[in-house]
């Protein structure tokens, strides 16, 4: 008999790949995908079940297709396309707490495999060179994707504690690159002019799709128990990634770094939460190492390899009209002169 696989949140790009690779294993018997819409990429035996994970039913999918892995990859890093804040931290949160629920009771499951991202480690200017998988964040994340992530992984550990004879492994990805996805990251090396902190060139960090598909398939075939840091090798500085993607810098003082991503989410170019700009001030890099070693994996791609396909790939499509990138550029200083002006203003009435 061969595996049964369940993955969740199959509607998106990094689920419908990794769907199309057991696909093409002859030893997986079964793979069916869980979401609330249908898959972007075409597959030929996955069964397709419309469901919400944060519905108490999942139980019943997991008894009903007697799958024996689970792969959890229905974790959202932007609220927008979900509704908003809420709605995301109840996919996310509520979502995995119900999924780990429903795994507590299905006798069969053998393996769960859960993906996460190395944003639980924050980003801070007090942050060591790298984050091993032991380290945990200089300052802890108190919002969005990053707050989310680090309360998820808790459930995955509970989880783990109580089911001691099933299987687990965390994957803790850096941010993921590929000319293939659109993500909060890609969309901001898109920009007509890039935005970047006065003062502050960051050390930045990537791992391609194809990376992150291959380590997700090989957990789910092999056993790796564990956490793993899963990033490209080498990083780049954020004005280095700039000049790869073909962008030129629109440099903003730090204590408008925030308001100008609002004013860029406002537009509908780039969905900015907040710990992205502090990834974007600070930068991250986690060590790899183990990955490398234990689990016998050397990602294809380096952070720079990562970025230079992504920009190649998109050399030819652009995010937004000429006219669009004028007139965002126009609204963009607009803001920029305003701000400083009501700044200047409200200190030259404080003295």
């Amino acid at each position: 008999m061969g595996q049964r696989v369940l993955i969740t949140g199959i509607s998106r790009h990094l689920a419908g790949k990794l769907a199309q690779r057991l696909e093409a294993d002859p030893d997986v018997e079964y793979v069916v995908g869980v979401g609330r819409k249908e898959p972007e990429v075409d597959l030929e035996r996955t069964e397709f079940v419309r469901a919400d994970i944060r519905n108490p039913l999942i139980v019943k999918v997991l008894q009903t297709t007697e799958v024996d892995t689970v792969v959890h990859l229905n974790i959202i890093a932007t609220p927008t396309r979900v509704g908003g804040r809420s709605a995301m931290k109840e996919i996310n949160v509520i979502g995995t707490m119900q999924l780990y629920a429903a795994c507590q009771k299905a006798p069969a499951l053998k393996k769960v495999v859960m993906k996460s991202t190395t944003a639980v480690y924050g980003a801070s200017p007090r942050d060591p060179a790298l984050f091993t998988e032991e380290m945990t964040a200089k300052a802890t994340p108190r919002t969005g994707y990053a707050k989310d992530a680090v309360e998820v992984e808790q459930y995955a550990r509970d989880f783990g504690r109580r089911r001691k004879d099933v299987e687990l492994t965390i994957f803790r990805f850096a941010n993921f690159m590929g000319s293939e996805l659109e993500t909060t990251l890609t969309r901001y090396f898109s920009l007509p002019m890039v935005p970047s902190p006065i003062g502050f060139d960051p050390r930045l960090q990537f791992v391609h799709e194809d990376d992150a598909v291959e380590v997700l398939y090989r957990a789910t075939r092999e056993s790796h128990p564990g956490i793993y840091n899963v990033a490209g090798d080498g990083v780049l500085l954020l004005s280095q990634a700039i000049r790869l993607c073909g962008k030129l810098p629109l440099k903003v003082p730090l204590p408008l770094a925030t308001p100008v991503a609002a004013a860029i989410r406002r537009l509908g170019l780039v969905d900015f939460p907040s710990d992205q700009v502090q990834f974007l001030v600070y930068g991250r890099v986690a060590d790899n190492t183990r990955l490398k070693e234990r689990f016998g994996y050397t990602p294809a791609f380096t952070t720079r390899a990562a970025v230079e396909e992504f920009a190649a790939g998109h050399r030819f499509r652009r995010l937004v009209t000429r006219q669009q990138a004028e007139s965002w550029e126009q609204d963009l200083y607009d803001f920029l002169r305003r701000t400083g002006q009501e700044r200047f203003e409200r200190t030259r009435g404080e003295t």
